[in-house]
């Protein structure tokens, strides 16, 4: 009997102290090793990132010459002025505009600067002395007599970052320099309209964010035709030529990229680098039958079939596989004998004067007719100028160069050699600053929301890092916005955006890699009930048995 107890008090120990070990021991083990590693995250900046409220601010600097301000308003100048525009696009977005207007009178140096016989001479002249900062905008008054604009102008916008401003009657009678400015104040907001940052644009850049109304649909059609902003970008030239047996095609197309594209490529190097190669494509066909037209003794390609031109043609392209960037393709077509002439007609079924069209988000193509009179085959040098100049005008519309129609009165001065104004420049650089501080901030707050909805991800220290990144150079982005900072905001805005899209395209945070509940369940029952069973029988009988030595020890003292 005696033997039999140590026995049964050994098993009744022995299954304690397993039971014990399992509780205690195994299972805080198996939780902490097969818990979910999930690096700390900013949510707490990333919700008030979700509420995006943008501040841009502009510089602008109004300097009157002589003879636009009598003796009792030049003593009051100089002055500073803000004014303040508030725009809500949606509960969650919010745009402010401020401009940070200065008053003052012209130097001696700027004086001989608009004396100079043209306005393009006076912008020149003006630069020189000195150059104004990305995003700010100086506008010069003259007086209602000077020689540099025509008599219907009122506004010269020059290719910098100045423009000319007449002074009309109405500036003239005002007494006071409070008249005088505001009467001025609606001529400069119109400078600023076509110099500066308007709000169809960052509406149009605030796109992927928010939904856009009825009135904002034609600045949203616009920036669709322009290429989404990106690191990167691939240029490729391409001749086509179906017939080389009668054309043998001469083009010098190192030359026209340096003497045309190279240089507004340079001028964008802030926004994107650019990688440009070319290649020529024989016995390459549109893929569209043009239709010969009697009346004009030309082959024409209506503007209904331009659509299906381009997938036969993308198919011979080929690709660079090595690199994500977009690529913008601009063909050259030189038809065949048989079908030259070759015209592209507009929706009136007018002859197109550049014989050219371009796609959205795509690239151009443009039809080059040669001489076929002589005899075959022909040798042909292609105009490059004619060529490059249709190419270089796609190009500005693609990379997100928006057309501008002045208003009234308003001239613009061509963008010269550059193929970009200084302030072209900036407007896009305010666009492309908008777009990818609402393009990373809807990747870092989706990103969050999916964490967060989905607890099993592993969060990494790389991801963890990189949302940080992103996160932190969103905010120093707004900030610089707001400082009028434009070449740091834009910095920073293409930092964001690339920390954002590497931080949502982890490899890591695809959920396929993660088992869900019910199948966790059903792979650790098969490895755990055989083991926990007699455990737990165990303890059941250790529990009986004490049960019944305090019912035996009560009915003994009963």
């Amino acid at each position: 009997m005696a033997s039999t107890e140590v026995e049964r008090r050994r098993c009744k120990l022995a299954s304690m102290s397993i039971a014990a070990m399992v509780i205690l021991l195994g299972v805080p083990l198996w939780w902490r090793t097969t818990a979910t590693y999930r690096a700390w995250l900013p949510v707490s900046e990333i919700q008030e990132l979700g509420n995006l409220q943008l501040l841009l601010s502009a510089d602008v600097e109004v300097v009157f010459a002589r003879g636009t301000l009598v003796a009792e308003q030049q003593k009051k100048i100089p002055q500073t002025r803000t004014r303040v525009e508030e725009h809500a696009i949606d509960g969650a977005t919010s745009v402010t505009y401020k401009y940070e207007t200065r008053y003052r009178t012209a130097t001696v140096m700027e004086e001989d600067a608009l004396n100079k016989p043209t306005a393009a001479e006076s912008d020149l002249s003006l630069h020189t002395l000195s150059e104004s900062p990305c995003g700010s905008l100086v506008v010069y008054v003259i007086p209602g007599s000077s020689l540099l604009l025509p008599q219907d102008a009122e506004v010269y916008v020059g290719r910098r970052r100045t423009a000319l401003l007449r002074a009309d009657a109405q500036t003239g009678e005002a007494r006071t320099l409070d008249q005088l400015l505001a009467r001025l104040e609606p001529r400069v907001k119109k400078v600023l309209r076509v110099m500066s940052f308007s709000h169809g644009d960052i509406t149009a850049a605030l796109s992927d964010r928010v939904r856009l109304s009825p009135g904002s649909r034609q600045s949203k059609a616009e920036s669709m035709r322009a290429f989404k902003s990106s690191p990167g970008y691939e240029i490729t030239f391409s001749l086509l030529n179906p017939d080389p047996k009668s054309h043998r095609l001469y083009w010098d197309i190192e030359g026209a990229v340096q003497t045309y594209i190279q240089p507004l490529l340079s001028k964008l190097a802030p926004l994107a680098n650019f990688s440009v190669d070319s290649q020529t494509l024989h016995y390459t066909m549109l893929g569209v039958n043009a239709r010969f037209d009697s009346s004009r003794a030309v082959y024409t390609l209506s503007a209904d079939s331009l659509a299906h031109v381009i997938n036969p043609v993308e198919a011979r392209l080929g690709s660079n596989a090595a690199s994500s960037n977009p690529v913008l393709n601009f063909l050259l077509y030189v038809p065949d004998a048989q079908h030259s002439p070759l015209h592209i007609l507009d929706r009136k079924k007018s002859k197109v004067a550049s014989n050219a069209f371009h796609s959205p988000r795509w690239g151009g193509i443009m039809v080059y007719n040669v001489d076929n009179k002589t005899t075959l085959p022909v040798d042909v040098d292609i105009n490059m100028a004619d060529v490059m100049g249709v190419f270089l005008a796609q190009l500005r519309l693609l990379l997100g160069v928006q057309p501008l129609a002045p208003p009234p009165g308003v001239l613009v001065s061509p963008p010269g050699p550059w193929g970009l104004a200084d302030w072209e420049l900036d407007r896009l650089m305010w666009s492309r600053s908008v777009e990818n501080v609402a393009t990373a901030t809807t990747a870092i707050t989706s990103l969050a929301q999916l964490l967060d909805q989905i607890g099993n991800i592993v969060i990494n220290d790389n991801i963890a890092q990189q949302v940080s990144n992103a996160v932190t150079s969103l905010q120093l982005a707004v900030a610089e916005m707001e400082a009028g900072n434009l070449v740091f905001a834009l910095q920073y805005s293409k930092e964001a955006i690339l920390a954002s899209e590497r931080a949502f395209f982890d490899p890591s945070l695809l959920h396929l890699l993660y088992f869900p509940d019910d199948q966790k369940f059903a792979i650790y029952i098969p490895l755990f009930l055989p083991v926990c069973v007699p455990i737990l029988l165990s303890l059941v009988n250790v529990l009986a048995e004490v049960r019944q030595a305090r019912r035996d020890k009560r009915d003994k003292k009963d």
